[in-house]
C-alpha cells in the first residue's frame, strides 16, 4: 500500500448533524467482499434489521481494514471541524468496535434504528441493476426501494428533519451513531450488499482495532502487563 495520501472527495450534508458522503476505492470494495467470504459469525441478534443474512467480519479482517478506514475518518474529522467551526484540542482515538456485512434481498428491510458508539458508517458494495430500475420508477416522497433515510428530530413543516438517498456502488456514509436511519424494502429478485460498522472513541483493552497503530501497540503492552 502506498504511503502517499490520496485526495478523497466528500460531500457534507448541511441539514442537521454532520453526515459525510465519499467514495471508497474499488480495490477496497473488493477487499471487503473477499474478506466477507470467510465470515461465519451470524450477527443478526445484535442488529435491528429484518434481513436473513448479516454476518460479522473476523477480528483479523477488522484489523486489516483499520488503516484503510482510518483515511476516511480522518477526512470526516476535518469535515466535522469545518461543519461546527470548532477545532479539536486533541484528535479522537477511534476504535473500530464492529464490522459486518448485509445481504439484503427482496422484501427485507431495516426499521428505524440507531447504533452503538461515537460514529457509524455504511459502504455500498453492490447495487443491482434491477434495484436501480425499481427505484427509478418510484414516485413517492421517501427514499424509495433499497434507499436509506436519515431522521433528525421533529420540527415544523418548513424545517428539514430527514435526508433520503439512493446509493451508488462504493458510496460511503459516515454519521453520528445516534442518528436514526432506516433502509426501505424492495421487490426485485436481487441482493443489495452493504458493509456497516461502529466506531467508539474508547474501548476495552481486548478490542485492539484502533485507528492509530502506535495506540494499538500501547494497548497491547498494557494488556500484557
Amino acid at each position: 500500500m502506498s504511503d502517499q495520501k490520496e485526495q478523497i472527495e466528500i460531500k457534507i450534508f448541511n441539514w442537521g448533524p454532520c453526515v459525510v458522503k465519499c467514495k471508497i476505492k474499488p480495490e477496497y470494495g473488493k477487499m471487503l467482499l473477499d474478506e466477507a467470504k470467510s465470515n461465519n459469525i451470524d450477527f443478526r441478534s445484535k442488529l435491528a434489521g429484518q434481513i436473513e443474512e448479516e454476518t460479522s467480519y473476523s477480528d483479523e479482517a477488522r484489523l486489516k481494514m483499520v488503516p484503510i478506514l482510518a483515511q476516511y475518518f480522518g477526512v470526516y474529522d476535518q469535515a466535522y471541524q469545518a461543519f461546527t467551526q470548532k477545532k479539536y484540542e486533541k484528535r479522537p482515538e477511534y476504535v473500530l468496535s464492529a464490522l459486518w456485512i448485509n445481504y439484503q434481498k427482496a422484501n427485507e428491510f431495516n426499521p428505524p434504528h440507531d447504533h452503538d458508539g461515537k460514529l457509524s458508517f455504511v459502504i455500498y458494495l453492490k447495487i443491482p441493476e434491477e434495484l436501480k430500475k425499481e427505484n427509478q420508477k418510484y414516485i413517492g416522497k421517501s427514499c424509495g426501494p433499497g434507499g436509506i433515510q436519515f431522521l433528525y428530530g421533529d420540527g415544523p413543516r418548513d424545517c428539514v428533519t430527514y435526508m433520503s438517498y439512493f446509493p451508488e456502488e462504493l458510496d460511503m456514509f459516515i454519521f453520528p451513531a445516534w442518528l436514526k436511519h432506516w433502509v426501505s424494502p424492495f421487490k426485485s429478485d436481487c441482493t443489495r450488499i452493504s458493509v456497516s460498522g461502529n466506531v467508539h472513541d474508547s474501548a476495552p483493552l481486548n478490542n485492539i482495532q484502533n485507528f492509530a497503530p502506535e495506540y494499538i501497540k500501547d494497548r497491547k503492552k498494557r494488556r500484557e502487563k
